[in-house]
This record gives C-alpha cells, sequence and structure tokens, in this order.
C-alpha cells in the first residue's frame, strides 16, 4: 500500500496540523490501496504562505531559468515514467496497456511545450509608442479532478510556473498519489522552495478554503458544473481570477455522405476510452435517419471489441469505474434511460461477466435517443453512448447546440472542407473534424455551463499573466532600453 506521511510545503516534506488520513480504495479490487494526509485551515495557510514568501523571487527568476527547471522536470518525469504510470493503474483503474499513452506520456510532452513558452513572459509588444508586458499573476490554487490527474495538473502547473507564479495543487481525493511523485521531483531538480505546494483531501473542504483565500490571486479548477459553481461563488468576494474547466455533453455530428464505418468507430472509441471518464467525450452522437441502422450495426461491432477486465492484464481495454459512487451514478443514468424508452442495444446495469467485484460497468450503448431524454442532457461520465437520429443538417446542428454545455463538439463529413461549415455553426470550445487528434496547440475549455478561460495552447500561458500597458515620453526603442535595464 502507498501510504504518504506528510504534505509537500516550502520546499520540503512538511507534518500534517492534525492525524486525520484519507484512504484510497483501488477501484478494481476495491481493497486499500493508499493513505494521505486530510488537510486543515492551517495546512492550506501554510501552504498559501509559503507561495506567496516565494512569488517574489521566482516571478522575478529569468524566463530562460524558468525554462531549463521545467526541462529538467520533464526529463526527470521520464525518468519516474513507470511509477506515473502505476499511480494511473491502482487508483484510477485506467488499464497497463493504454494508461502511458493516455495519462502519462502527454503530460511529458505539455511540461516541454510550456517551457519553450516561458520567454513570452518576458517580451514587449509595442503599439505606437506604448509597451505592452506581462506580468504573472501571483499566487495560483490548482484543483484537479480523477479522470486524468496528471493531465490536468500539468494543464495548470506548467503554464503557472512558466509564467512566474507560485502555487497550491490539489489533487482529487480518489487519485492523489501522481502529485506527490511530482513533488518529489520537483525537490530533486532544485525547484526553489515554494514555488509547488501540495496538500490532500476532501474537495469539498479543502476547495472553499483555496478559493476563498485572501493570498490566493487566481484559481484554476476542472471538474463539475456543479462544484464549479461554489468555486466561483467561493472567489467571487476576491474577485479573483477563476479559470473553470467544467461538464460536457459534447455532440459527433456524422453526415449522409461521411464514411459511415470510420465515422462510428471514432465515436465509439472516444465514448469508450477512459471507461467513459472524459469530461469531453462525444457521449450525443447524431446519424442521419436514413444510415441509423448501418450506425448501430457497426457501434455494436465496435463496443463489443472492448474487454473490460483487470487493469494490469495487458489483454484489458477497459478498466472500471472510479469509485463506488461514480458506478452507481451511472447505472442510475443507464436506468434512467431505459424507464425513458431509450432503445438499449448493449449493455445495462448489471456489471460483466466474471467482474462482479470491482466498480464495473458494461459498455452501454442507447439507440433511437430523443434530445430531451436526461440520458441526452446529462454528463454521465462513463461508457454510455446516445445514437439520436435526425432528418436534415439543419436539425442536427439545433440538435448538437441544444445543450447547457459547450465543452467539444466533432464532425465527419465526406472531408474536412464539407465540416467546416458546420462546425463554425456548433457552439462550443472545440471541434474536431474527420476524427483528427488532441493537439497542445488547441486552446481546450468551453462555452456555456462548461466553464470559461482556456488551458493548453498559447492562450493557456495567457491565464497565467496580466497585461500591464506602459506609456510615456520616451520612443519605443528608449522605452525598450529601459525594461531591459530594470530586468537586470
Amino acid at each position: 500500500m502507498h501510504y504518504r506521511e506528510h504534505f509537500f510545503i516550502d520546499g520540503r516534506w512538511h507534518k500534517p496540523s492534525d492525524s486525520e488520513r484519507f484512504g484510497i480504495l483501488d477501484p478494481a479490487t476495491e481493497n486499500l490501496c493508499a493513505s494521505v494526509p486530510r488537510a486543515h485551515r492551517a495546512d492550506i495557510d501554510a501552504a498559501v504562505e509559503a507561495a506567496r514568501r516565494a512569488l517574489p523571487d521566482w516571478s522575478a527568476t529569468p524566463a530562460g531559468q524558468r525554462r531549463e527547471i521545467l526541462l529538467a522536470v520533464a526529463d526527470e518525469m521520464q525518468r519516474r515514467h513507470a511509477d506515473l504510470v502505476e499511480a494511473h493503474v491502482i487508483t484510477l483503474g485506467c488499464p497497463v496497456q493504454i494508461t502511458p499513452a493516455m495519462h502519462v506520456d502527454g503530460p511529458i510532452e505539455g511540461m516541454r511545450y510550456y517551457a519553450e513558452r516561458a520567454l513570452r513572459s518576458e517580451e514587449i509588444e509595442r503599439r505606437n509608442g506604448v509597451a505592452i508586458v506581462r506580468e504573472p499573476v501571483g499566487v495560483c490554487a490548482l484543483i484537479n479532478p480523477w479522470n486524468y490527474p496528471l493531465h490536468q495538473l500539468v494543464g495548470k502547473l506548467a503554464p503557472a510556473l512558466a509564467a512566474g507564479c507560485t502555487v497550491v495543487t490539489k489533487p482529487a481525493e480518489q487519485t492523489p498519489l501522481q502529485d506527490f511523485i511530482m513533488a518529489e521531483i520537483f525537490h530533486s531538480v532544485g525547484l526553489p522552495a515554494g514555488v509547488f505546494n501540495l496538500v490532500t483531501g476532501s474537495g469539498s473542504e479543502i476547495g472553499p478554503l483555496l478559493a476563498s483565500h485572501p493570498e490566493v490571486d487566481m484559481v484554476s479548477f476542472t471538474g463539475s458544473t456543479r462544484a464549479g459553481i461554489e468555486v466561483a461563488i467561493n472567489a467571487a468576494a476576491g474577485v479573483k481570477r477563476v479559470c473553470q474547466e467544467l461538464g460536457g455533453k459534447s455532440p459527433l455530428i456524422i453526415t449522409e455522405d461521411a464514411d459511415l464505418p470510420r465515422a462510428v468507430r471514432f465515436g465509439v472509441e472516444n465514448v469508450m476510452a477512459n471507461s467513459g471518464q472524459t469530461c469531453d467525450a462525444f457521449t450525443r452522437m447524431l446519424i442521419p435517419r436514413s444510415r441509423l441502422a448501418d450506425a448501430e450495426r457497426i457501434a455494436l461491432t465496435v463496443a463489443r471489441e472492448q474487454v473490460a477486465g483487470d487493469p494490469t492484464d495487458t489483454a484489458t481495454t477497459m478498466g472500471p469505474l472510479v469509485s463506488r459512487r461514480q458506478r452507481d451514478s451511472v447505472r442510475q443514468h443507464i436506468q434512467q434511460g431505459i424507464a425513458e424508452g431509450a432503445r438499449l442495444m448493449l449493455g445495462g446495469t448489471e456489471a460483466p461477466e466474471g467482474l462482479e467485484q470491482g466498480y464495473y460497468v458494461r459498455p452501454t450503448l442507447f439507440s433511437d435517443v430523443s434530445n430531451h431524454m436526461a440520458i441526452a442532457r446529462s454528463e454521465i461520465f462513463g461508457p454510455v453512448l446516445c445514437l439520436i437520429p435526425y432528418d436534415d443538417l439543419e436539425q442536427a446542428i439545433e440538435i448538437a447546440n441544444d445543450t447547457p454545455y459547450g465543452l467539444s463538439s466533432a464532425v465527419y463529413a465526406a472531408s474536412a472542407e464539407a465540416a467546416l461549415p458546420i462546425a463554425r455553426r456548433l457552439k462550443a470550445g472545440q471541434c474536431y473534424l474527420q476524427g483528427a487528434d488532441f493537439s497542445f496547440d488547441a486552446p481546450f475549455g468551453g462555452f456555456g455551463q462548461s466553464g470559461n478561460g482556456r488551458e493548453w495552447g498559447e492562450e493557456g500561458l495567457e491565464e497565467y499573466l496580466e497585461t500591464k500597458a506602459i506609456l510615456g515620453g520616451w520612443g519605443v526603442e528608449g522605452l525598450s532600453l529601459r525594461l531591459s535595464l530594470n530586468k537586470v
């Protein structure tokens, strides 16, 4: 069992203020697999105060030096690759065969991505004698989810450190182990004390303390829309910057002339990945009514290829859900879909055969779904796909946009050129054409109840920078010289 005794605060392992602990269950076995300390107000105060003390020196550290530290962190993450994989397998239940590509390789690349963009924080933009400079926001609270724990941590942490901010991180209570590994990595590469601080415990207890803390300048949160509203309320009194990546119920529009086998396979595999625990999964597949029967046959074939089982078995493609609570929630949604009259094609509320122990859910397909049904409107967060027929493209776009969310979307048409005009009409922060892959250059975030702000891309770095305009009676060249001298 993984037993962590201390928080990481002010560059050292810090004894908690209380003896309370938080146990983590292996979702595949339901056995205790890890134990971490439970933070209270005194621990939060210590972490935030350490970040505040470290801010002046770290924000003044040359960007080139910050770049070198982040590159060293990425190298050390690569060296600890196996440990990071194990952390995801035992606490999230992700199959070992797919964990590297899904959860570890990308964050290492993401750390290098923002290391190379650290110099942007020192750039001077000139506009007719006005200089536009950017400065770090300050102390940032990073509150992370359990479904992509390292990916989401790095998506916040790397740009924050590149920008010159200091941070306090709070991982989800279900999946904290990768954050402890990252603390060890930061310590080993010589990150200055107080720049990175780690506390663990219950999100409902720690989240409000971080969001409302007077010494926190910014909160970046990933999680449910309900929890995001609470974060925003707690942050409002301090007029903090709040960046939120929240829920989604993303559509995939497949057109009449699309390559149906490729399009349907793309959609089904997207939803089943990570056992359906993906905020931007394309859980509403919109199919021309004339092609619905063919799409159903293809979807059944692809879904049946999934192998649910022990995450440590290399033959497994689908592990358990993260917790009993999450499994029960998904099963309740499936039952509700049946009660609403959706046609259950595959799956259901029973555990997969031979997997009565563990938090498993069968790959589940519904067809003849109306967009007014709860299963088409609620974020289920499990391996459940709704096939929704449409009569013409205008109706498909209307259905796609008929959601309070707007995190992501996708279009599969005869070509990317044909898909683009449809994509322009979808109300979502991203749109994937013809089965495109994730890109670090693509800013990630949503419309509506899917949140505000962006992660990844150049926009992800901008979230951690304040903009300052400097006006004066000197020329642009003189101003540039003065700014350079001030940095010396």
